[in-house]
């Protein structure tokens, strides 16, 4: 069976996410900061897996920046702030499958730079 690039594409990650998740797990004192690439935009939550919440999210799309690692970047710190006011100090990354690079790692050094420890 034939399967076209982009459906190829997504499961090849979906397989990559899943190999993540089985490893990665949030709890209230170190939650999930879960990210997600379409492709415009970055998502990112806090999740506590142990009671299947979402603490807090983000996302670039109303975010100030010129670039995508701009935008990435600020969304960090946006994160790690709404972190600082939920108490929470140390997060486990989940990069959803995706490479560590470009926005994904923007995202990470940002939310580093806003005071999160992963």
């Amino acid at each position: 069976m034939d399967m076209n690039k982009t459906a190829q594409k997504t499961q090849e990650r979906n397989r990559r996410h899943a190999r993540i998740r089985a490893r990665v797990v949030g709890t209230a004192a170190r939650p999930r900061l879960s990210v997600f690439r379409s492709n415009r935009y970055l998502y990112a939550q806090l999740i506590n897996d142990e009671t299947n919440t979402t603490l807090a999210s983000v996302d670039t799309r109303k975010l100030k920046g010129d670039s995508t690692g701009a935008k990435a970047s600020e969304a960090g710190k946006v994160i790690a702030e709404a972190a600082k006011k939920l108490k929470i100090e140390a997060v486990v990354f989940d990069r959803g499958g995706f490479k560590y690079q470009g926005g994904i790692a923007a995202l990470a050094d940002g939310a580093r730079e806003g005071g999160l420890s992963f």
